[in-house]
């Protein structure tokens, strides 16, 4: 089991940054791969951001490629989304999630192979 709760949200000008944190309880979080997706109002939840276990199998949707930043230290049991060159349209509540199973590589972009999810924080850029 793995529980997990989002920090670091806010509002932040256009060109901005921000960075998201994401504390893991649970003995074997080193074990998951983790991602990162957000939902704006409106708007179907969609994947940014994902890492294996090894912190260098990372995959960026195409819309944050060059901006963001995913990272994860396991010994703290705690993910990172760090946020550059923030736009308007990076405006959502963010979710940190886990993998509904441990042990695996492949970093998925489709929010049905992630079985654990904390409860959002919100970031919002203006323009």
């Amino acid at each position: 089991q793995v529980q997990l709760v989002e920090s670091g949200g806010g509002l932040v000008q256009a060109g901005g940054s921000l960075r998201l944190s994401c504390a893991a309880s649970g003995r074997t979080f080193s074990r998951y791969v983790m991602g990162w997706f957000r939902q704006a109002p409106g708007n179907e939840r969609e994947f940014v951001a994902g890492v294996n276990w090894s912190d260098v199998g990372a995959d960026y949707a195409d819309s944050v490629k060059g901006r963001f930043t995913i990272s994860r230290d396991n010994a703290k049991n705690t993910l990172y989304l760090q946020m550059n060159t923030l736009k308007h349209e990076d405006t959502a509540t963010y979710y940190c999630a886990a993998a509904r199973y441990p042990g695996r590589t492949f970093v998925s972009r489709a929010g049905s192979e992630y079985g654990y999810w904390g409860q959002g924080t919100q970031v919002t850029v203006s323009s």
